[in-house]
C-alpha cells in the first residue's frame, strides 16, 4: 500500500519566508491524516486543491496556534460550508478537548452552541505507548518545549510505513527511539546557529545526527536564519507543497 507524505505547511510561527505554518498529510489509499494544522492551514490546503473534509484524522503534537490554531476554522467550514458529514478524528496531548473548546470559543464567540452533524471524536494520546487511533499507531513521546503546550513528538506508524516528528522540541533523550528506522522523519530546525530554548537548531542536529538511525531526514519549520542556509546545507529541507513518496 503506498503511502505519500504532503507538506501543505513547512512555516513557522511568523510566516518567515512567506511559508504556511505547519500543516503535514500522511495519505493512504485507506485514510488521510494530518500531523499539526496551524492557523493558516485552511489557506494552504486551498492553494493545494485538497479540500479538508478528506481529512480523516488530526494528530496534534501541542498546543501552540501555529500547530493546532486551524482546526476551529475547519470544524466551521465543515459545518457552514463544507457540509463535512464524515467522522473527523482530532489526537493530541493531554487537556486537548477543553483547550480546544477554549479556542473555538475565543476565535468564534458563540459557536460553541453550534452542533456538527457528523461525528467529532478527541483522542488524548499518552507518552510512551503506542495507542491506535483510527487504524494508525500512533505513539507520543516527551517533548522540551513550552510546558504550558504539553509539547509531544509524534511517531506515526501506517501500511508498513514510520513516519516521525520531533515537534517543537530541544533535543531530548527520547528522540532516538523516536527516529528510529523511520522511513520518514521530519525534524524542525528553527535556527542554523543560534540555540533557542525550546527548539531545535542546524548545529545539535549535526552533532546528533546518527543517534536518529531514519532512513530518511527532511527538515522543517525554519526561521529565517535558517532559510537563508536551507540552500546551502547538505540536509533535505521542506517547502510548502512538498510531496513525498514513502
Amino acid at each position: 500500500m503506498s503511502v505519500s507524505v504532503r507538506f501543505a505547511g513547512s512555516g513557522d510561527a511568523f510566516g518567515s519566508g512567506g511559508r504556511f505554518q505547519t500543516c503535514i498529510l500522511v495519505h493512504t489509499p485507506e485514510l488521510t491524516a494530518a500531523i499539526d494544522f496551524g492557523a493558516s492551514s485552511l489557506i494552504a490546503l486551498n492553494q493545494l486543491g485538497i479540500a479538508h473534509n478528506g481529512i480523516d484524522v488530526i494528530l496534534l503534537t501541542h498546543l501552540h496556534g501555529d500547530h493546532c490554531g486551524g482546526v476551529p476554522f475547519l470544524l466551521l467550514d465543515a459545518m457552514l460550508g463544507a457540509q463535512r458529514r464524515t467522522p473527523l478524528t482530532v489526537a493530541g496531548p493531554h487537556d486537548l478537548a477543553p483547550r480546544m473548546a477554549a479556542l473555538q470559543t475565543a476565535l468564534f464567540p458563540g459557536s460553541e452552541a453550534m452542533r456538527p452533524k457528523f461525528p467529532v471524536d478527541y483522542v488524548e494520546l499518552p507518552t510512551m505507548r503506542p495507542q491506535t487511533v483510527r487504524g494508525l499507531t500512533v505513539t507520543a513521546f516527551p517533548a522540551r518545549h513550552v510546558a504550558a503546550t504539553n509539547p509531544t513528538s509524534l511517531r506515526l506508524e501506517v501500511a508498513g510505513k514510520v513516519v516521525s516528528y520531533t515537534g517543537d522540541s530541544e533535543w531530548t533523550e527520547h528522540m532516538p527511539a523516536l527516529a528510529r528506522d523511520a522511513d520518514l522523519l521530519i525534524a524542525e530546525c528553527y535556527f542554523h546557529a543560534k540555540p533557542v530554548p525550546g527548539h531545535l537548531n542546524y548545529p545539535v542536529l549535526r552533532e546528533r545526527w546518527r543517534e536518529l538511525g531514519a532512513k530518511r531526514v527532511i527538515l522543517t519549520h525554519m526561521g529565517p536564519e535558517m532559510l537563508a542556509q536551507a540552500d546551502a546545507v547538505a540536509e533535505e529541507c521542506a517547502c510548502d507543497g512538498l510531496l513525498v513518496d514513502l
